[in-house]
This record gives structure tokens, sequence and C-alpha cells, in this order.
């Protein structure tokens, strides 16, 4: 896995893809393989969508259809969703479609991980939701619009992870400066998101010195939607 891999999480790759290089490598039952010096820092349960954001509001590009497993590594979060096919949202034509290796069987496993160097902001739930959902935010190069993760669960699970993200990506910026270039007042920022300070009352966490995102094609902005060629549950 190259440092400099783009995040794929607009529509998670199919793990029986094997020549793509941004998916995670998971070993045999189903769990983040960790690189050589990464350190495993938690793991939840948690459904997983992927999101676009712009101006005129959130679309759903994709949702998991069971909780998947979440794991947050000091360099990294991944996601495994096992036992499920991957759910379509319906585009603006009522078809569906999703991205995928032509030429390969359907899979029952779906996964994808964001790199911290990729995160911009942290957006949280509202204080008493129902359905707490935090979004990883990252900023893209030629579009307005902003590819995010969705992560929903429990409450106390999704304002730890949220604090646990928040942290980890100010260490990891903190500590790598041949990846990240920071200026002194991201530095002196970013210090203090790496330290315990709560998150209550914050809707919004920015995460300085962080990378945009630059799709593989156009095709990744303004995909028009197609019916799909291998059985998917409907969204």
């Amino acid at each position: 896995m190259r440092e400099d891999a783009a995040p794929f999480f607009i529509a998670p790759h199919r793990f029986d893809a094997p020549d793509d290089e941004c998916r995670p490598m998971l070993d045999r039952d189903d769990e983040l393989v960790p690189e050589p010096g990464e350190q495993v820092i938690r793991r939840v349960r948690a459904s997983v969508a992927g999101c676009l954001l712009s101006p005129t509001g959130t679309r759903r590009q994709w949702v998991l259809p069971a909780p998947a497993t979440v794991t947050v590594t000091d360099r990294r979060l991944a996601y495994v969703c096992a036992g499920a096919e991957l759910s379509v949202v319906s585009g603006p034509d009522g078809r569906s479609s999703t991205r995928h290796r032509r030429g390969l069987w359907p899979s029952r496993l779906v996964s994808g991980q964001i790199r911290w160097q990729w995160p911009s902001r942290l957006e949280l739930p509202l204080p008493g939701g129902s359905d707490p959902e935090v979004l990883v935010v990252c900023d893209s190069l030629r579009t307005i619009q902003q590819p995010a993760l969705a992560l929903a669960g429990p409450s106390p699970t999704m304002v730890e992870l949220a604090r646990l993200i928040r942290r980890t990506v100010a260490r990891f910026r903190i500590t790598r400066p041949e990846l990240v270039e920071l200026s002194p007042p991201e530095h002196d920022e970013l210090v203090r998101r790496a330290g315990p300070v709560p998150l209550a009352g914050q809707s919004r966490v920015a995460l300085p010195g962080s990378l945009p995102v630059e799709f593989l094609s156009r095709d990744d902005y303004y995909r028009t939607p197609a019916p799909p060629t291998w059985d998917a549950v409907g969204g």
C-alpha cells in the first residue's frame, strides 16, 4: 500500500479485486492485517455509508446493509462488512449502480479504508439524536463535492469514536512532516486536537493539514447511474 494512495470510499471496492492496491489487506478471519509497525487501537461495530457533500446537501452513494467492523489504527480507519451484499442507492432516474471489477463473481465481503492524511473535518451528531452519525469528510480537487464516510451507532460509541479519530489524525500528522506539510498555526491546532479535550457542544471539528482527494476519473464525480450487472440488495 502506498502512503499516498487515494481513499476508496466513494464506492467500496470488492475484496475479490486482487489488483486493487487501495484495498485493505484482510486475514482469513476477515480482520485487518496491520502493516509493519502499524498499531491497532480499537475495533467497533457501526453502520457505514458513503456520501458526497455539496452546498445543496448530502447525497448517499451507497450503504452497507449490515453493521461493519470498523478498525482504527495509528495510520487509518478500515471497515469490513461480511455476510451481506452492498446496498446501492438509487440514482436520479430510479436505477442503481455500483462500481465493480468486471468478470468477477459477486462477493459477500465489502471493505474500504481512509488513511489519516485525507480527512479534513469531522461532522458530529447533534445532542439527543436518536441515530447518531459521524461524518469523516475529505476535501477534493476539481469539484465542490466532498466525499465523506458516514459511521452510525449507539451514541456513546460514536462520541468516543469521533474523539479517537480526532486525536489519532492529529498525532499522525504531527509526527509525519514528510507526508503532511503544516504551518505553525496548523501544528499548534493539531497539538490541541491530539489532547483529551471533550467534544461536547461541537458539531464540526476541523483537522488542519489534510491532503485533498483527486478522484480517479471524471466519472467518479458525475457518474451516470447504470443498471447493476451483479446481484445487489436494493437501497
